[in-house]
Protein backbone atom coordinates (compact mmCIF):
# COMPACT_ATOMS: atom_id res chain seq x y z
CA UNK A 1 0.00 0.00 0.00
CA UNK A 2 1.38 3.41 -0.98
CA UNK A 3 1.21 6.33 1.48
CA UNK A 4 -0.84 9.37 0.56
CA UNK A 5 1.66 12.29 0.13
CA UNK A 6 -0.95 14.71 1.54
CA UNK A 7 -1.05 12.80 4.83
CA UNK A 8 1.44 13.99 7.41
CA UNK A 9 3.32 11.28 9.26
CA UNK A 10 2.65 11.45 13.03
CA UNK A 11 6.38 11.81 13.77
CA UNK A 12 6.91 14.63 11.24
CA UNK A 13 7.53 18.13 12.53
CA UNK A 14 6.01 21.22 10.97
CA UNK A 15 7.17 24.80 11.38
CA UNK A 16 4.12 27.03 11.65
CA UNK A 17 4.35 30.67 10.52
CA UNK A 18 4.36 33.36 13.19
CA UNK A 19 1.00 35.18 12.99
CA UNK A 20 0.62 38.78 14.11
CA UNK A 21 -2.59 40.59 14.88
CA UNK A 22 -3.18 44.17 13.72
CA UNK A 23 -1.98 45.66 17.01
CA UNK A 24 1.33 43.77 16.81
CA UNK A 25 1.80 44.85 13.18
CA UNK A 26 1.11 48.49 14.08
CA UNK A 27 3.63 48.39 16.93
CA UNK A 28 6.27 46.74 14.74
CA UNK A 29 5.85 49.29 11.94
CA UNK A 30 5.45 52.28 14.25
CA UNK A 31 2.03 52.98 12.72
CA UNK A 32 -1.49 53.25 14.12
CA UNK A 33 -3.99 50.41 13.92
CA UNK A 34 -6.15 52.76 11.81
CA UNK A 35 -3.29 53.00 9.29
CA UNK A 36 -3.14 49.18 9.17
CA UNK A 37 -6.88 48.99 8.46
CA UNK A 38 -6.73 51.62 5.71
CA UNK A 39 -3.68 49.97 4.11
CA UNK A 40 -5.46 46.60 4.15
CA UNK A 41 -8.67 48.04 2.63
CA UNK A 42 -6.71 49.85 -0.10
CA UNK A 43 -4.44 46.87 -0.82
CA UNK A 44 -1.35 48.91 0.06
CA UNK A 45 -0.19 47.05 3.17
CA UNK A 46 1.34 43.63 3.76
CA UNK A 47 -0.49 40.50 2.68
CA UNK A 48 -2.85 39.19 5.33
CA UNK A 49 -4.79 36.06 6.19
CA UNK A 50 -8.45 35.95 7.22
CA UNK A 51 -9.21 33.32 9.84
CA UNK A 52 -12.94 33.58 10.23
CA UNK A 53 -13.47 37.23 11.09
CA UNK A 54 -9.93 37.67 12.39
CA UNK A 55 -7.14 39.27 10.35
CA UNK A 56 -3.62 37.98 10.86
CA UNK A 57 -0.31 38.85 9.24
CA UNK A 58 2.46 36.32 8.63
CA UNK A 59 5.80 37.71 9.77
CA UNK A 60 7.38 36.56 6.48
CA UNK A 61 4.77 38.52 4.48
CA UNK A 62 5.45 41.65 6.53
CA UNK A 63 9.20 41.36 5.91
CA UNK A 64 8.60 40.76 2.17
CA UNK A 65 6.36 43.86 2.02
CA UNK A 66 9.09 45.92 3.71
CA UNK A 67 11.64 44.70 1.15
CA UNK A 68 9.25 45.47 -1.74
CA UNK A 69 9.03 49.05 -0.49
CA UNK A 70 12.77 49.59 -0.12
CA UNK A 71 14.04 52.54 -2.19
CA UNK A 72 17.37 54.16 -2.90
CA UNK A 73 15.87 57.49 -3.98
CA UNK A 74 12.72 59.27 -2.85
CA UNK A 75 11.79 59.84 -6.50
CA UNK A 76 11.50 56.12 -7.27
CA UNK A 77 8.03 54.73 -8.02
Amino acid sequence: MQANPATLHPDASVTMPKLWDQKTLAQYLGKSTAWCERARWCGEGPRFVKLGRHVRYRADDVLAWIEENARTCSGEA
